[in-house]
């Protein structure tokens, strides 16, 4: 007989290989990004058998905390985990309530959003610029489009910003703009992104913006260093010369509080906390506070492709979500149908939980 508010009978810390189509390059700040970090998981047993897991990142908490306990205790259907010191099971513990009421987590966070997700490709970085002795070129970068179309991806956000550390700074805006032009003429009917992750300065990113003008891009993220005059001087820029290009910011080392007025004062449309480090329930109890003052959001899902799946069950359950960050690749044990979109939509169904079948023993490799 199963309880409808069963206790944790224990806590599992295990390894699961993660792995990038290829290996991803630099960025306008950081060197490679390799073929992809393993994920870390956590995965919840409860005394009746029952199974709910997640991604954990960063260091794992107190497991003493949660072993004997019952799911009330710490997690509210209304309004996520209860108690701070348990948020790093975050995850774990909005898919095991899922399963306990046999419910997905969309469902859960109310169902304000479709479950039909779209999801653009997260993945395309400076590779054009590796190997270091052999450069590839922009033609790299438009393979690595048609491969992830390929995957079922239709949307593109490109980094941008080689000239901050790469490339002489003309030369490295000249790329940008020329990998941003060749994207659109492969693909004119995608949505186009651009990430400066901070590479530029307000003067130097309207050159670019100006220079890419008839591209018509969906939004820029993280053009130059936080600050409140420059992010209102872009959006009266582009209110001006493409009024439809969003702005969006709060990915890298968030100050929510500092960053909820300039959203607010029009200024930024997208926020991008990330669906992990800020989380579910953070997530929860900011959403309707954004979407109540016209404030899109969009959590950052970079890094794993099971973070993508958790960013699409919070667009389909809070709402106020247009697209969700994509990052194409396999976790070992995990169906990839699953994982990757269809036709640049990510399909969500009434699985409980966030519809991921456990891994097997073969493939989690025990922490400890």
């Amino acid at each position: 007989m199963t309880s409808a508010d069963p206790r944790i009978a224990s806590v599992r810390l295990a390894r699961l290989e993660t792995r990038y189509p290829r290996t991803v390059g630099r960025n306008a700040r950081l060197g490679s990004h390799g073929d992809g970090p393993d994920s870390d998981v956590a995965v919840l047993v409860t005394d009746d058998g029952r199974t709910g897991w997640g991604l954990v990142e960063g260091p794992a908490g107190d497991v003493t905390r949660v072993e004997g306990r019952r799911l009330s205790e710490l997690v509210d259907p209304a309004v996520g985990v209860l108690d701070p010191a348990d948020r790093w099971l975050d995850v774990a513990l909005h898919d095991l309530l899922g399963v306990v009421h046999d419910a997905p987590v969309h469902a859960l966070l109310g169902g304000l959003g479709t479950r039909d997700v779209p999801v653009y490709d997260g993945a395309l970085y400076f590779d054009d610029l590796d190997p270091q002795g052999s450069p590839r070129g922009v033609d790299v970068v438009l393979e690595e489009c048609r491969a992830d179309a390929g995957l079922g991806f239709r949307d593109f956000k490109l980094k941008i910003g080689r000239g901050n550390r790469w490339m002489d700074r003309a030369a490295g805006d000249e790329r940008d703009v020329a990998v941003t032009c060749a994207v659109r003429e492969a693909f004119p009917d995608a949505r186009l992104l651009v990430d400066a992750n901070d590479g530029y300065d307000l003067d130097g990113f309207l050159s670019y913006l100006d220079a890419v003008a008839h591209v018509g891009l969906y939004w820029v993220e993280e053009p130059f260093l936080d600050d409140p005059g420059d992010l209102k001087a872009l959006r009266a820029w582009l209110d001006d010369r493409s009024p439809s290009t969003r702005v969006a910011e709060g990915e890298t080392s968030p100050d929510v509080a500092a960053l909820l007025p300039v959203a607010t004062s029009g200024a930024i449309d997208v926020l991008l906390m990330d669906v992990m480090s800020f989380g579910l329930t953070a997530w929860r109890e900011l959403m309707p506070q954004l979407a109540g003052t016209g404030v899109g959001a969009s959590p950052h899902a970079w890094g794993r492709p099971l973070k993508t799946r958790y960013a699409a069950h919070l667009a389909a359950g809070l709402g106020n979500v247009e697209v969700v960050e994509g990052v194409p690749g396999r976790v070992a044990g995990v169906d990839p149908a699953l994982l990757l979109p269809r036709d640049g939509v990510l399909h969500l169904d009434d699985a409980p939980g966030f519809g991921l079948p456990l891994p097997d023993d073969a493939h989690l490799r025990p922490i400890r």
